[in-house]
């Protein structure tokens, strides 16, 4: 790696990786160590965490084009050594999450992609990209499915700061950039589009009403989970 040049996106947009990709790779254990050290950086490195859950959905049988894909990852870690997070005081204790998911992007088996990141005070303190244990039939759906999750990370951060002594009284907002999904969580009718994603409906009204969440839309162009769910660009990265 001390002659590779390095790329300005962990990810290359165009390429869609897939099982039957290529020629086998001769040490498939080398692809697993190298993955299972790059998971291990996404604890600090949220920028990378889209294209090491894909790359990781190959470890079964790694081939060379998905080597090439865990090195464009290091390549891209050698051309950006003082990128991480960085913590301030911005004057609030504030909790509020992002959520967002694409739909059927996996070209393997048209399952979307769950992202969400979860901020205190300003502060990113939690983030996940995961693909959808179960292909949904809308983009609404997929959107809604990540809201679910979204919430359940956002009350384990609430019951955390309130075991160590911090509460906040306000409701979490919770930030989404679909309106059909905003519009079934807002929704307390329940009724047949929902009826698939019964549990997870009910569970984001109930958060709701209880209020403990508040959800809110932002535009496409600044949603934070964005990053998630696909590989960007690199003036979005």
């Amino acid at each position: 790696m001390l002659g590779s040049k390095p790329v300005d996106t962990p990810m290359d947009p165009n390429v869609k990786l897939t099982v039957e990709d290529g020629e086998p790779l001769n040490d498939p254990k080398k692809y697993r160590r190298l993955v299972g050290k790059l998971n291990y950086l996404t604890v600090t490195q949220p920028d990378i965490a889209f294209s090491v859950s894909v790359v990781s959905q190959f470890l079964a049988s790694p081939k060379i084009t998905h080597w090439n894909a865990v090195i464009r990852i290091l390549r891209y870690l050698k051309g950006n050594p003082g990128r991480g997070l960085v913590y301030r005081d911005y004057g609030h204790r504030r909790v509020e999450g992002f959520s967002d998911a694409d739909w059927a992007g996996s070209p393997v088996d048209r399952r979307s992609t769950t992202g969400y990141c979860v901020f205190v005070g300003g502060n990113l303190v939690s983030w996940k990209s995961k693909k959808q244990s179960v292909v949904a039939r809308s983009s609404a759906e997929s959107e809604y499915r990540a809201m679910a999750h979204t919430t359940c990370e956002l009350m384990w951060v609430r019951q955390l700061l309130t075991e160590i002594g911090f509460t906040e009284a306000s409701p979490m907002q919770l930030w989404c950039d679909n309106q059909a999904a905003i519009h079934i969580s807002s929704n307390p009718v329940f009724h047949e589009r929902t009826k698939h994603i019964e549990v997870d409906s009910h569970f984001v009204k109930e958060k709701i009403q209880q209020g403990l969440i508040s959800t809110c839309h932002v535009k496409t162009g600044e949603q934070l989970a964005d990053i998630f769910t696909k590989s960007l660009g690199n003036v979005r990265v």
